[in-house]
């Protein structure tokens, strides 16, 4: 990622590398409720609302070219299960560990002399930036990555009936008698038959006995 506006160090996902003071081997330990922002999650199907409480464990090393930076983040998230449609909950923990570079220094951590002109080598990498870093993009990859693709309410979920829908959970003895193809027609065509045309259907049917009586 190229280097962006000016961070502003009182949004929650963003944080301070002052006390490191470039030493390399220099550790901070950090805790963090923070609120989840927003599209934390696989869009359309789960993820963590939006201002949702996500606990942060965070470790922060200092390296010669940066500041490494390792942790779990933890929040509860909410979706639609794939099988039955039903609204479900499941906690989520994604762990991460990124490199926040230092923009002025190369991958040894040697200060550079000349800008990059390696545009998209920037593009992949993040950096610190006044000493200060945004955890949010980092964030969002590993909760997504965290996520299951397709969650279910339970991992036996039958799901829902084929014919009518119902939410074979709730009546696990749920069926449908099941009905011969050919009978099925002919009801389909008796049903589709208006009431003079049966009468009329009579009427021929019993002026064909008269005949055969006689």
């Amino acid at each position: 990622m190229a280097l962006n506006a000016r961070l502003d160090h009182r949004k929650p996902l963003v944080f301070d590398t002052h006390e490191l003071g470039r030493r390399p081997g220099a550790l901070q330990r950090l805790t963090r409720t923070v609120d989840a922002p927003k599209d934390l999650g696989i869009a359309g199907v789960v993820g963590v609302p939006q201002g949702a409480p996500v606990e942060l464990e965070l470790r922060l090393e200092s390296v010669m070219e940066g500041v490494l930076v390792t942790g779990t983040a933890r929040a509860q998230a909410e979706g639609e299960c794939v099988r039955c449609l039903e609204p479900l909950q499941l906690d989520v923990e994604a762990e991460f560990q990124e490199m926040f570079s230092y923009p002025d220094a190369d991958d040894r951590g040697r200060p550079k002399a000349e800008p990059a002109d390696d545009a998209e080598e920037d593009e992949d990498r993040l950096f610190i930036e006044d000493g200060l870093f945004d955890l949010e993009p980092v964030l969002r990859d590993a909760v997504v990555l965290a996520l299951p693709m397709q969650p279910v309410c339970q991992e036996d979920c039958p799901g829902l009936c084929s014919e009518c829908g119902a939410r074979l959970a709730d009546d696990p003895d749920h069926h449908h008698d099941a009905v011969d193809i050919r009978w099925a027609a002919l009801q389909g065509l008796a049903g589709s038959l208006g009431d003079g045309e049966k009468d009329e259907m009579s009427g021929a049917e019993a002026g064909v006995d008269e005949k055969q009586e006689k």
